[in-house]
């Protein structure tokens, strides 16, 4: 175990949540709340997305990005930002006609993924390192290897740090990949993804064989989704990786008790302060992950 543990909190997401809980922030404004608040309760580090405000569903809008990261850093605090750059890979398909795409269907190229990050700068932005069957229906996230050498060749020139989004063993694979052929500078920083279908299933072992994959150096971090995101947080302590919570990824603190991310960072904090660690602070984060402050 590290003796000092980054918290992740991933704010919103892009997901059909809204409905479900009403601590998922949607607004600009909501949205910076709950970077503060889960600062205050220990995370060094904020994931986000930005959604429409009208509707509620995920965005690349690049004023409301705008809006959420001027009013975290109105506030003062010395929070690392870390902006998805996933949105545009949506690809839903027609059954019957496989070539037609449907509602639902926002695919673009790897450039044109990144207006906000090339704009806004954020400390970090996240790369996606492969495509996947998402969910039971007809909706695939497309990331070709094409896209990602695109992208990751900009977000280097932008001296903004990729964080490697892995969903499964073959993204790990291309993603070191890229690491040799010079695309990703050290340190790499790793996403380790587990539990969303179908990409690699919350298994310990196959995290452990993940781990095994990573390149002399990593920075890495992982997170599970659902019921498992809670006791991912000591696993991937227990194997010496950063951890990432939040409500993107889960709603509840405990069955049937919705939470907000200040309380899902906090129960990290008190999962990695029982099991002898200490929790990174920001400028500790930036250190470990080779970042310059801005």
């Amino acid at each position: 175990m590290k003796n000092e543990v980054i918290i992740t909190a991933a704010l919103t997401g892009a997901g059909d949540t809204t409905g479900k809980s009403e601590f998922v922030p949607v607004t600009p404004e909501q949205i910076a709340k709950d970077a503060v608040d889960a600062y205050n309760a220990g995370a060094a580090v904020v994931h986000i997305h930005v959604r429409n405000v009208e509707t509620g569903q995920g965005s690349r809008d690049v004023a409301l990005y705008r809006e959420v990261v001027e009013r975290i850093k109105d506030t003062g605090i010395d929070v690392v930002i870390n902006l998805t750059a996933g949105m545009g890979g949506d690809l839903v398909i027609d059954q019957d006609d496989p070539l037609k795409p449907v509602d639902g269907t926002d695919l673009v190229n790897g450039l044109e993924r990144l207006p906000h990050v090339e704009e806004l700068l954020p400390d970090i932005c996240t790369l996606d390192c492969g495509s996947l069957n998402f969910g039971n229906g007809s909706q695939l996230y497309i990331s070709t290897p094409d896209m990602m050498r695109a992208g990751a060749r900009r977000i280097q020139e932008l001296g903004v740090k990729p964080e490697l989004e892995i969903f499964d063993t073959g993204n790990l694979w291309f993603a070191n990949q890229m690491i040799d052929e010079g695309l990703i500078d050290a340190p790499p920083l790793f996403q380790l993804c587990s539990g969303i279908p179908w990409g690699a299933p919350p298994d310990p072992g196959l995290l452990q064989a993940q781990v095994n994959m990573l390149p002399e150096g990593a920075n890495w971090a992982s997170f599970a989704i659902g019921r498992n995101q809670l006791r991912w947080v000591g696993l991937t302590a227990a194997l010496g990786g950063n951890v990432r919570v939040g409500l993107e990824d889960n709603l509840y603190l405990s069955k049937g008790v919705k939470a907000s991310n200040a309380q899902l960072v906090e129960r990290a904090v008190t999962i990695v302060e029982a099991m002898g660690g200490k929790i990174a602070t920001p400028e500790t984060a930036r250190a470990e992950l080779g970042l310059t402050k801005r």
